[in-house]
Formats: structure tokens, sequence, C-alpha cells
């Protein structure tokens, strides 16, 4: 079993399809915030448009993997974040027939084809923002933009809880979820 460190945090989404770039755009306010109080060493921001390929390139190897995406529920509350964490195994259900993506396949089949080849994530945190607009367009919706500072602390803070608590224990997949 390859040994696993470091953390990646992936801002999935497209910024020219307005809420769908909020993962980039917290991505931005993370870079942002660094420069004032850096990460713990080992961490690597990332923006993805969502190809399964270069998902499984910014994930593999690394010990925990937080991604943050845009998520366009019937009843949307703009702005609201869901967190999930993953238990070892566990697999979000792929989106409905018919679903509406700014990107060809979904987080939930990206993660499957990457548990199938061995080259899943090791400990997932994923973030979801519920969105209003998916429309052509730059940036954020008001409810949107003024969600990030928030969602910023708290993904600051499950680096630097969770990126610690497995350099400690030395995380290998199979270990209890956080």
């Amino acid at each position: 079993m390859k040994s696993l460190a470091g953390t990646a945090v992936i801002g999935i989404g497209n910024e020219f399809r307005r809420d769908d770039g909020v993962g980039w755009a917290t991505i931005a306010l993370l870079c942002a915030r660094e420069a004032r109080r850096p990460l713990p060493s080992g961490t690597e921001l990332a923006r993805s448009d969502g190809d399964p390929g270069r998902l499984m390139t910014l994930w593999e190897d690394k010990a925990l993997t937080l991604v943050i995406d845009a998520c366009f529920p019937p009843a949307a509350q703009p702005g609201r974040a869901h967190r999930w964490c993953a238990a070892p195994g566990e697999m979000p259900h792929p989106a409905a027939a018919g679903r509406q993506s700014t990107h060809g396949l979904g987080l939930a089949e990206a993660l499957r084809l990457a548990d199938s080849l061995g080259r899943g994530p090791g400990r997932l945190i994923v973030y979801a923002v519920e969105g209003a607009d998916r429309s052509l367009g730059a940036g954020l919706t008001p409810a949107v933009a003024a969600a990030l500072p928030d969602l910023a602390r708290r993904i600051e803070e499950d680096v630097r809880t969770h990126g610690e608590r497995t350099r400690r224990t030395g995380f290998e997949p199979g270990s209890p979820p956080v």
C-alpha cells in the first residue's frame, strides 16, 4: 500500500457560468488569505474544470482532499454550504438523469471512476455550495459571494485540523472518517 501525504484543496467549476465559479473563487480567496496565515506545509490549492483525469492527478497520493463545487438544487438557498465527509469506500450518489451541469461528468462520477481505477483520494471532504445562477457570465451572485469568507474559514479549519490529524496518525485508505 502506498503512503499518502499532504493535502489537496480543489475548487471545481467554471468562472464564466456565474455561481458555478464558486469553487474557483474560493481557491482565489484561500490563496489571498494564505499570504497572511499560511496553510500547513504540503497543502496544494488548485482549480479544476471537473475533468475526472485532471481531478485524479490533483488528489493522487494526497492523504486529505477537500473539494469545493457548486450545486443547484430545486429550492436553492444561494450561498448555503453543505459539508460531506466520506467514510472509506463511501461514494456520493450520481446525479439524476437529465441533470443540468456546466461540466460533463459530476464529482460523483469522477470519484466512482477513480475508485474503480485505484486512484481515488485518501480522506475526502466535499463542500457543495448552493448557487442561484449558472447562466453565461462572470461573477458570483451577491448571496454566494457573501458566503465565501465563512466558507474559506471552514476549509482552513478542516485543512489545519484534519490535515494535522492525518500527518500525526499516518492515515492510510480504510482508516475511519473524520
